[in-house]
């Protein structure tokens, strides 16, 4: 019998997948880019306040990438700044990467320490019965 998880995977992408990817993309385009908060803001969607807190790690410090996926972030930071029009599917893309990741597996057994060494919710792709 499997225990309900507290945490759907959703839940953690929503929560704490987006908001990291979003402090790591402020990151490169603001320090790296040299982007100003503005214009920042601008290629992601959000206010500048928002900006504003990933810039001073006030959000999005709950999931922690690996070198491995921040050198993927920064490739999509890279489209994402060059082709602007299609910032919107660099992202998608950079969230379908890392949906089912050991990252994402280990901040879920993190949360709900209830689940199982061998866990597979966030990996499991097939409808059960």
């Amino acid at each position: 019998m499997h225990l309900m998880a507290a945490h759907m995977p959703q839940e953690i992408e929503v929560w704490y997948m987006l908001p990291a990817l979003r402090r790591e993309l402020t990151r490169i385009f603001v320090k790296e880019f040299q982007l100003s908060q503005k214009d920042a803001a601008k290629l992601l969607g959000l206010t500048e306040s928002a900006i504003s807190q990933y810039v001073k790690a006030k959000r999005g410090n709950d999931l922690i990438f690996t070198e491995d996926e921040k050198a993927q972030i920064r490739k999509a930071a890279a489209k994402m700044h060059t082709d602007r029009n299609n910032a919107p599917q660099y992202f998608y893309d950079l969230t379908a990467l890392f949906r089912g990741s050991q990252t994402m597996c280990q901040l879920h057994k993190k949360l709900d320490t209830f689940l199982p060494s061998d866990c597979a919710i966030c990996r499991e792709r097939t409808a059960h019965d």
